[in-house]
């Protein structure tokens, strides 16, 4: 019984690669095509999925303090109107607490659905009009807020 079986022959050949006998070629699990993107140098990528996990920290404790403050230590709801807003936004400490929740949420945001656009939009061109109606969408939204929280007049008659 001395003959090889495949698995042997396998084995006795990978250990006795030569000039005449070389390794087989293994293809890349996906071969770059036309479509594929260029590797480039920065990490965007890991750095958006940073920046949602840190966000993502950061909004739940801005959040929630807000929560926390506006309800239940300041008497709910039914005390927010125009007044209730107009002294808030006197204070330079809840400007900028509003405004760094806007800037957070809507960058979360916008970072979540354009991974979401990117796994899911099959055609280049379609990725592209989606992430451009994304990027205004989010641009105009964050300086109309930020227009609003720092030009706020509450002298409106």
């Amino acid at each position: 019984m001395s003959a090889e079986t495949p698995v042997d022959a396998v084995a006795t050949s990978a250990t006795t690669f030569s000039p005449d006998n070389p390794a087989p070629v293994i293809e890349p699990p996906r071969a770059r095509s036309k479509r594929t993107p260029r590797a480039t140098r920065t990490n965007f990528e890991m750095y958006g999925w940073l920046f949602m996990r840190l966000s993502g920290i950061v909004l739940v404790v801005l959040v929630l303090g807000h929560l926390l403050i506006q309800l239940v230590l300041d008497g709910g709801v039914t005390k927010i109107g125009f007044a209730f807003v107009a002294g808030r936004w006197a204070s330079p400490f809840w400007q900028l607490w509003d405004l760094c929740m806007l800037w957070l949420a809507m960058l979360h945001g916008a970072n979540g659905l354009r991974t979401v656009i990117n796994d899911y939009a099959e055609r280049d061109t379609t990725r592209f009009w989606l992430k451009w109606l994304l990027y205004t969408a989010t641009v105009f939204t964050v300086f109309l807020g930020t227009l609003v929280i720092f030009t706020f007049d509450p002298n409106i008659q």
